[in-house]
């Protein structure tokens, strides 16, 4: 059985959106990120940094899944292995998919994450950094030209590969909502705005973005 390690408010929240939309059952274990200890709903939830979870990812870092005893890190790897695994439409057709698949993963890891975590903390403050206006719409600034990449990619069929909504949708779209504390940056993208709306009315996201809302901040 399919065990997903992490809490909603994580980079896990990628993984369970995942399995919501293969249909897959699967064992949950909240891992809270230390630092966050404190918010834990449960006193029975793991820490990132437990002895417990650390046997399962020495890195210290969620999420992390067994299945059936393939064990796994990196959320946007985890999907993509869970999406050929399990098929269907998600999944690569063919080699040519599962490469572009892999691209936009890496894609949005390397050219939109960073930016867009660092600018969403900048605009609406976080335990470790305060709320720096002027920094904040510097660092959105950034995402512009990723941006206009990705809105010329969306302009050809809606999605980004096979013309249907797949992991490499889902990948993508989970980082890009970290830059929605910036609705300018969708304005000046309309691609981008129209397909985001569209991953985020799919009845699994709703599903596990419920969950997410009922965990503590």
């Amino acid at each position: 059985m399919l065990t997903i390690y992490g809490v909603y408010r994580s980079r896990a929240s990628r993984n369970l959106w995942l399995a919501g939309e293969l249909g897959v059952g699967f064992k949950h274990v909240p891992v809270i990120q230390d630092y966050r200890k404190s918010a834990a709903a449960d006193p029975s939830w793991l820490s990132t940094r437990s002895a417990e979870f650390m046997r399962i990812n020495p890195n210290g870092h969620i999420p992390s899944i067994d299945d059936d005893g393939v064990i796994l890190h990196e959320s946007l790897a985890i999907n993509l292995y869970l999406a050929k695994k399990h098929g269907g439409p998600l999944a690569p057709k063919d080699v040519r998919e599962d490469g572009e698949m892999a691209m936009w993963a890496l894609w949005a890891a390397t050219e939109v994450e960073g930016r867009a975590l660092n600018a969403m903390y900048l605009r609406l403050g976080s335990p470790t950094v305060a709320k720096d206006e002027k920094a904040a719409a510097a660092a959105y600034a950034q995402l512009k030209a990723p941006f206009a990449v990705l809105d010329a990619a969306l302009a050809r069929t809606g999605f980004l590969v096979g013309g249907r909504f797949t992991v490499a949708d889902l990948n993508t779209a989970e980082i890009c909502r970290y830059a929605q504390a910036a609705p300018e940056l969708f304005e000046a993208a309309p691609n981008v705005k129209k397909w985001i709306a569209a991953c985020q009315s799919r009845p699994a996201f709703k599903a596990m973005w419920a969950k997410r809302d009922a965990e503590p901040a």
